[in-house]
Formats: structure tokens, sequence, C-alpha cells
């Protein structure tokens, strides 16, 4: 496609530490490379618009009435009070395309606008936001029988996934990280549905890094601390390591949630960091020597991807994203079960040569993986939604619509 399409994102998350957001930086970061029209817009610490080159970056303050929904993360329920000042700055951009993130006050706001302004919508899908409700319901009631609780659990589950999917239905394609959710994205929106995956820095991620000389071997964990992680499991894995007489090990745990002082106070080896960022981030990574990414709920692992570029094997489980980022036996592994997790740990664990030759893998494998490949996908899946009207109407921007 030798046109490149204006395109308006909105995004749920910029500025916080989290997967849409870097995903997020590294769109931004591409337009800017390849000079592509491209209206970045999302929440920030005050209203202000800003140009640069191609990109132009409107960031809009959250009011009072926001309220957190992560530790970094908060939803305004009267953004709608943007609309007039986004949608004439959308008029002036002329954007083809309106792309979101996912339901947030921002994605709302947006997907609004594309009617009204009558712009293709492109919605690509970040989080599982159903299994995320139902893995913090099941934590919020846990005193109650396992089988009612169960019941509710699946009830919240299904009925999260419903809204969640009639939201993207608004959308002419949509867009997702692996291959099971565009088949279920496609199957119960109806829309054209395609992938998009998440590309690795390996100039910022390496195993040159490595600056740690002892001789423990260090099970590391990055991401939220929080429930839909399944981070308890890494108790699980401690217990196993020490019953079996494993002793020089210790775990490396970066980020931050409800579920940390639960770890503090029950794991016996483990240092916690906090968020760490850039440089900090990535000496972490390289002095790993295994991550353990126990999660059932995430749709892609850029976590994952960040380790295999520092040359650390992971081990994933058998649900969600990120078993499609490793080679199994080759790169880490990805385990079916609770103790096939463990027993995957404790055998690179204990067994040299396998750890260094699944460090040379996972490097390798990091580095076949581009965000410039990522985003052309994107733009050849905007092909799908742009009309075949564009080219002659494209000086015609919808300044005639009126937002009330």
């Amino acid at each position: 496609m030798t046109f490149r399409p204006r395109v308006a994102f909105f995004t749920d998350s910029f500025h916080e530490v989290n997967g849409v957001a870097l995903t997020s930086r590294q769109f931004d970061a591409f337009a800017r490379r390849r000079q592509y029209p491209f209206l970045s817009v999302h929440a920030g610490p005050r209203t202000e618009i800003a140009t640069e080159g191609s990109v132009t970056t409107l960031e809009l303050q959250r009011g009072r009435a926001a309220f957190p929904v992560e530790c970094d993360m908060n939803f305004d329920p009267l953004f709608f009070r943007y609309r007039k000042y986004v949608a004439g700055i959308l008029r002036d951009f002329r954007a083809d395309i309106l792309h979101i993130t996912g339901p947030s006050d921002n994605g709302i706001l947006a997907a609004y606008l594309a009617h009204e302004l009558k712009i293709p919508l492109v919605a690509s899908w970040h989080t599982n936001l159903h299994e995320f409700a139902a893995r913090r319901l099941h934590k919020l009631f846990r005193f109650l029988p396992n089988g009612p609780l169960d019941s509710l659990t699946l009830a919240t589950e299904q009925s999260t996934l419903a809204l969640c999917t009639q939201y993207y239905k608004l959308a002419r394609v949509v867009l997702a990280p692996n291959q099971e959710l565009v088949e279920l994205l496609q199957q119960r929106t109806g829309q054209p549905a395609f992938l998009m995956q998440r590309g690795s820095d390996t100039s910022m991620f390496s195993p040159d890094k490595r600056d740690r000389a002892d001789g423990d071997f260090v099970i590391g964990y990055v991401g939220r601390v929080t429930p839909e992680k399944n981070v308890r499991f890494l108790v699980e894995i401690e217990r196993a390591l020490i019953e079996s007489g494993h002793a020089n090990f210790r775990f490396l745990i970066i980020g931050d949630g409800s579920e940390r002082q639960w770890l503090a106070a029950n794991l016996k080896n483990a240092e916690f960091t906090g968020v760490l960022k850039g440089e900090a981030l990535a000496r972490a990574y390289a002095n790993m020597d295994v991550f353990a990414f126990p999660s059932h709920t995430d749709t892609y692992g850029n976590v994952v991807i960040e380790a295999l570029a520092s040359g650390v094997p992971a081990v994933v489980t058998a649900s969600g994203g990120p078993k499609y980022l490793i080679q199994s036996g080759l790169s880490g592994f990805v385990a079916a079960d609770d103790l096939g997790f463990i027993r995957a740990i404790r055998e690179i664990c204990d067994d040299g040569g396998l750890l260094a030759k699944m460090r040379v893998a996972a490097r390798e494998h990091a580095r076949s993986l581009s965000w410039d490949g990522v985003f052309d996908s994107v733009y050849e899946a905007y092909e799908q939604a742009l009309p075949s009207t564009l080219y002659s109407s494209r000086q015609c921007p919808p300044s005639s619509v009126t937002i009330s």
C-alpha cells in the first residue's frame, strides 16, 4: 500500500508501565521514523497539544472524578467533556482511520467520535478484561463455598466477555495479539480480524548487560504483582525447589501491585525492586537465569520477549498468548500444568548445559521479532477498513458534522 492513511490513535495507556503503554510508545516511535501522519491521543498530566514532524500528540488531563482501575491507571467517567475539543482536532487533522485499544475513558470517547464524524474505526484487543474481572472477583469473594464462587466467577467472565465483544463490534476491523484471540473476535464480532503482535528491542535488552558474579540461580518475574498474573504460584515453585534439595536460588520480583505484600511475607528468599525502567530494567533481566511467568490471562507477554532478548529462557503456561513466544525445549518451556511448570524450572536449574543452549536460542528468537514488522502489518490491516472512495473524498473532511 503506497498510500499511508492519516491515523488517529487513541490508547488506554501511554505513560504507564504495562504492555499497552509499551506498544503505544513503540507505535508512536514507528510513525516518527517513517514520517507517517499520526495523531496520538492519550491521558496525561495536563491537557496540551504539540506537533513534532509528522506526529501530533494530544494529551488530556483526567479530572477529580477519575478513579483507579490499576495501580497506575485511572478511569474518568466525565472524560466526555472533551468531545467537542477532540472533534475539532480530528477535523483539522483529517483522520482517515481512528484506532482504539480498549474500552477505557479515552477509547469510549474515540468510539463515539468515530461514529459521529464517520471515521472508520479499528480496534485492537490488548487485555483479557473478562479473565481479569473473574480472577479479581474470585479473590474478593474467596470466603464463599467453592460451588457458588465458581458459578459467580464463570458468570462474571462470560458477561464481561460479552460486553467487551459488543464494544469491539463497533469497529470495521479488529486486531489481536495471538491467533486464538483473532479467531474468537472474528467469530463473536463478525468483523475481519488480524494479528497485531509485539516486537523486541534487542538493543535495550541484551545479555551483554549481565553484571552479576555470584553463584545463585535467579528466578525472575516482571509485571504487575496482581491476582490475574497468578503470582502466588511463585511460592509453590520455591516450596518445591526447597523440598527437592535446592538451596542456592532466589527470586527477583520486578513490579508492584496488590499481591506484593503477600509474596514478601511468603517467599523465603526474594528481592522486590518495585517498578524498574530503562537500563535498570535491562540489567535486571540480564542478571536472571530463568524467567517464570505463571500468568494464564496474558494475551501476548511483552515481558517474555524482553526476557528472551536478554538471553533468559522463559517458562510459561499453556494458557493465553505467551505460549506462542516460546519454542518449548529450545528457548524455554511451555508447561501444561503446575507440576510441569515446576519440573521445567527445576530442569533448567539442574542442567547448566541446557541453560547455556537456551540462553542462545532465546536471544536468537527475540532477534527475529521486529516492531517495524508489527506495525507494517497493522497498516496492511487498515486497508480493510478504508472506504474505496478514500482517494476522491480525501480533501473533504467531515467538518459539516456537529458534535453536541
